[in-house]
């Protein structure tokens, strides 16, 4: 089928998060951590197999391959598991391990979207300061493996400054703070071009944020399972925290209604099984401020 009468196919890979959907859509249709979780097991028995049986080697082999799960799905198998093995593809803004991004991609397509690859175009999206080379492997990757056919890879923040635009006419010339899970930059753009010797990076992410939350929690005491203080982290960041203009009256406020302004999370011992909560109070306004 000609793939210009269906819609592109549009993945947004981050440190943290990907998000994947198809164009003309309003928001993606899937928001999943970037995370792979792959069987250990199998590739145990690839090492274990004697050199001679290249039957069993090939079968366990092949499995390794196939036997993989990401997002969600990989995060809460490699915890009650302990034959996966959790990896993350994509570190500070850039493909760490491109056999496990292909598995990734393969994925998003056939799982998520449930799309044949060969009947649809492809937007990916890239970090600022990437090299050429990164291009160069995912569009092998995306030619090659998936037989796409064509291929566009845009510029993040160059995205997000058309995406910022409400009114039809779109002048594409800003400044973008782009601030992600593993990179932070500041990039100017012009008539839609990025001005490479004008971006700067800093080395505070979001990451950085949802560990300063970690140590606040671990500090005041809360109890939390060491296994899940991070993800417990990541969870009160990104539902109740917010930026204040006065930290003073930030306090002020807290201390005198706290039942109103400290939040709490729920949750459950991967171990155990039995449940656990935390309240979530200063760190609400004092996680973003190192930003």
């Amino acid at each position: 089928m000609d793939p210009t009468s269906r819609p592109a196919v549009v993945i947004d890979n981050g440190t943290g998060y990907t998000k994947m959907g198809f164009a003309g859509n309003v928001e993606p249709c899937f928001i999943t951590p970037t995370a792979v979780a792959v069987n250990e097991s199998f590739s145990d028995q690839t090492r274990a197999t004697a050199k001679g049986n290249w039957l069993a080697q090939h079968s366990a082999g092949v499995m390794a391959d196939l036997d993989f799960l990401i997002g969600e799905e990989a995060l809460a198998r490699s915890r009650s598991s302990s034959t996966y093995s959790l990896s993350y593809p994509i570190r500070n803004g850039q493909v760490d391990n491109w056999d496990t991004m292909e598995k990734f991609w393969q994925q998003c397509i056939f799982n998520y979207l449930r799309c044949d690859p060969e009947d649809h175009y492809f937007l990916l999206t890239e970090s600022p300061l990437t090299p050429p080379e990164t291009r160069e492997y995912t569009g092998e990757i995306m030619f090659e493996t998936f037989n796409v056919p064509g291929l566009y890879i845009a510029v993040q923040p160059v995205l997000a400054l058309a995406a910022g635009y409400t009114t039809t006419k779109c002048e594409m010339t800003g400044v973008v703070v782009d601030v992600g899970d593993g990179a932070t930059h500041i990039v100017p753009v012009a008539d839609g071009y990025v001005i490479g010797n004008s971006i700067s990076s800093i080395p505070l992410t979001g990451k950085d944020v949802t560990q300063f939350i970690q140590q606040l929690m671990k500090e005041r005491g809360e109890h939390i399972p060491p296994e899940e203080s991070f993800d417990v982290a990541r969870r009160a960041k990104e539902m109740y925290c917010y930026t204040c203009s006065d930290i003073v009256k930030e306090f002020n406020k807290h201390d005198r209604e706290p039942s109103k302004y400290i939040k709490r999370l729920t949750g459950i011992k991967p171990k155990t099984g039995a449940p656990y909560t935390c309240d979530i109070g200063y760190e609400r306004f004092l996680g973003p401020e190192m930003l």
